[in-house]
């Protein structure tokens, strides 16, 4: 067993649920006028773009989720080697970009940088 890689799937997986559940609470809890979509947010924005702006930000958590499974089975079972080296470096620099982004993004006010940047630093010191 690779503890690095599990290690960032559990904080891929966390992440994941933090940026649901906060994101309901914190950004579209406001936005809901009815129903699980928000539809709020006139007179800055349209009913469509609410809706876009909710279902790409839950997308981001089914994609951590993803990611964390690749992590998850790269850190628990035997796999090609090459391979498996390949995948964890595509989700190395996947989370270190995202991470940065983030960063560059909010000025470094959002939490999100930094709990990326710890799963990027994981996943290549397997």
């Amino acid at each position: 067993m690779n503890t690095a890689l599990v290690l960032a799937a559990g904080g891929l997986a966390l992440v994941g649920v933090a940026h649901s559940v906060l994101g309901e609470l914190l950004v579209f809890r406001a936005l809901r006028t009815e129903g699980i979509v928000p539809t709020g947010g006139r007179p800055v924005l349209r009913e469509w773009q609410v809706r876009i702006l909710w279902g790409t930000w839950h997308l981001a958590t089914v994609l951590d989720w993803a990611l964390s499974a690749l992590m998850w089975r790269l850190g628990t079972a035997p796999l090609d080697a090459d391979l498996g080296a390949w995948v964890a470096d595509v989700a190395g620099v996947a989370t270190l970009a995202s991470g940065v982004l983030v960063f560059y993004a909010t000025e470094g006010r959002h939490p999100a940088w930094f709990a990326l940047l710890v799963v990027a630093a994981l996943v290549w010191w397997r």
